[in-house]
C-alpha cells in the first residue's frame, strides 16, 4: 500500500453525518499531496457550500491526517470548484446510497 492509499484508508474514518458515508467515497477528496517530508495536504470539498457540518468534517478530516505516525503537519484547504456531484462518488459511495 502505498503512502496516498494508506492516507485514503484512514480518511474512510471520518463519515458525513447525514449521509453516513465516508469523506473518501463520497468523493469529497479531490488532492492528497506530500510537499515537504512529513507533511500531507489535502484538498477537499463538501456536497453543498454552507453545510452546517463543514467544522466537524473538515476537523475530523484533519484529526485522521494528524494521527498518522507519517506526518507531523497535516493541512486541509477546502475548496468550492469545482462543485461537489453525486459523480464523483465511488461506487461503494454509490452502493451505500442504494444506486
Amino acid at each position: 500500500m502505498d503512502l496516498t492509499e494508506h492516507v485514503q484508508k484512514n480518511l474512510k474514518r471520518v463519515l458525513d453525518p447525514e449521509l453516513n458515508i465516508n469523506v473518501v467515497d463520497l468523493g469529497l477528496i479531490y488532492d492528497i499531496s506530500f510537499p515537504a517530508e512529513k507533511q500531507v495536504n489535502v484538498t477537499m470539498t463538501l456536497t453543498t457550500p454552507g453545510c452546517p457540518l463543514h467544522d466537524s468534517i473538515v476537523n475530523g478530516v484533519k484529526y485522521c491526517l494528524e494521527e498518522l505516525e507519517e506526518f507531523n503537519l497535516a493541512d486541509v484547504k477546502v475548496v468550492w470548484e469545482p462543485a461537489w456531484s453525486p459523480e464523483k462518488m465511488t461506487p461503494e459511495g454509490m452502493k451505500a446510497l442504494g444506486r
